[in-house]
């Protein structure tokens, strides 16, 4: 029987067994998952996930959920989708800048890397308050793929050039030459 995938998107507030009731949907449902991200946002939580199954179980799903949303008190959307394939990551590069919080910052650097067929995987941003000078900052990262036939010092160039015309530091580390013994550090 031919598989059918759905994508579904939860957005609401964080409480213990969010995930667990979802799961267990899924699973009577009689549906996989096959890809999911999550994240917390304060007290909000966020879940995407690509569900596979029969047509049947596509539809239960797509019936079984909403209700169990309202239940818990999130949001949710679904759309069918054709074949679920993985991205191509054949040649991930990592970009992180930080500076003062600008508008148009955003703009810019995903602008840079659509000019260059470049496609974002992973994006994250922070802003906060400088404790010394009280000015609002912000410092995001990037996992981008890039095509292979991108001349890398190029664009590290190119990228050094953009991020002073916006006024803020960063730099990029093509992930194929990283150094193993690189100190990463989270935030």
């Amino acid at each position: 029987m031919a598989k059918h995938q759905l994508i579904v998107t939860i957005l609401g507030t964080d409480s213990s067994g969010i995930l667990s009731e979802i799961a267990s949907t899924v699973s009577e449902a009689q549906c996989n998952i096959l890809d999911s991200r999550q994240a917390i946002y304060g007290q909000e939580f966020s879940l995407t996930m690509i569900l596979e199954g029969t047509q049947p179980a596509i539809t239960k799903a797509e019936c079984t959920i909403p209700p169990l949303c309202q239940r818990l008190d999130l949001l949710s959307m679904m759309k069918r989708t054709s074949h679920h394939a993985k991205q191509n990551l054949a040649h991930l590069i990592d970009v992180e800048f930080s500076g003062k919080d600008t508008a148009g910052q955003i703009k810019a650097v995903t602008g840079f890397f659509a000019e260059r067929q470049g496609s974002i995987s992973a994006f994250r941003q922070r802003t906060f308050t400088d404790k010394v000078t009280g000015e609002e900052m912000m410092r995001c990262k990037f996992v981008v793929n890039i095509p292979d036939s991108i001349d890398f010092t190029e664009l590290e160039t190119s990228l050094s050039a953009l991020f002073d015309t916006l006024q803020v530091t960063g730099k990029v580390v093509d992930k194929h030459n990283k150094d193993p013994n690189e100190n990463v550090t989270s935030w």
